[in-house]
């Protein structure tokens, strides 16, 4: 069954608080330090630079992962995964059929200008 929906809140101090880019895999690696299986992804934001994430995104094999366009909030306190400061959070959903945690990454139906924000 369905978690009820949350209550209405306004963009400005939700949503409008985040700063979600557009970013292309360059690399994808098993990260041993992670307590959980997950990839130490290099995203390039284009104009924002390249940055670092760590995620579950391990019911995708790492190569398929390279060149993809995934979605990150870049402004979210940096975390640290094990042995590695994630400075990126890609957005995901949980993989159909995989544990919980287990996610897939949110990508743009077409090829989109790296850097761009969500909107």
């Amino acid at each position: 069954m369905p978690t009820p929906l949350k209550p209405t809140v306004s963009f400005d101090a939700t949503l409008g608080l985040l700063d979600i880019r557009l970013g292309r895999v360059l690399k994808a690696e098993l990260e041993p330090s992670a307590p959980k299986p997950a990839y130490r992804l290099t995203i390039d934001f284009g104009p924002y630079g390249t940055r670092t994430s760590v995620g579950r995104f391990t019911c995708h094999p790492p190569e398929d992962l390279i060149g993809k366009q995934v979605m990150g909030v870049l402004n979210l306190t940096p975390r640290l995964i094990g042995d590695v400061l994630s400075e990126v959070l890609v957005i995901g959903v949980q993989f159909k059929g995989a544990e919980s945690g287990e996610a897939t990454f949110l990508t743009p139906a077409l090829e989109g200008k790296l850097g761009s924000k969500l909107f």
